[in-house]
């Protein structure tokens, strides 16, 4: 005995719609005078964004005014920028040096040790709280 399983309305139409469009015979394409180019991508579309990568690092502080500096010349200039803005540009211009004058500008910054600075003796010691007392659940009635 094989049991027969009811369609929805939608699928039986569907079904319907299929079978009618196999039955119908091909209509020829309209042959136009002149045949359209195939569409070019324009300057107006958009490009894949590039993935970003986020990063820290340590700048001594004479140096990190620079670069305040900088982004205030730049507002002064008509074109306010950030400092992420500030540091691509510097590393576009480094890319396009030659070897020589590029060789001559990481010579002349000095090395530094890397990681977090270590604390100033002068900054107030941190205070360290002891945990909250944890509430112990009550033992259930025997």
């Amino acid at each position: 005995m094989t049991t027969t399983r009811k369609r929805s309305p939608a699928a039986t139409a569907k079904t319907k719609a299929t079978s009618a469009a196999a039955t119908r015979k091909p209509v020829a394409a309209k042959k136009t005078a002149a045949a359209t180019p195939p569409v070019k991508p324009s300057a107006a579309t958009p490009k894949k964004r590039e993935k970003m990568i986020r990063d820290s690092f340590t700048i001594p502080k004479t140096e990190f005014g620079a670069l305040t500096q900088v982004k205030q010349r730049a507002a002064e200039l008509g074109h306010p920028v950030k400092k992420s803005e500030v540091l691509r540009a510097g590393i576009k211009a480094l890319v396009a040096m030659a070897s020589a004058p590029l060789l001559a500008a990481l010579r002349a910054v000095p090395s530094i040790k890397t990681g977090r600075p270590a604390a100033l003796e002068s900054a107030p010691e941190t205070i360290v709280r002891a945990a909250p007392a944890r509430k112990r659940k009550a033992a259930a009635p025997k």
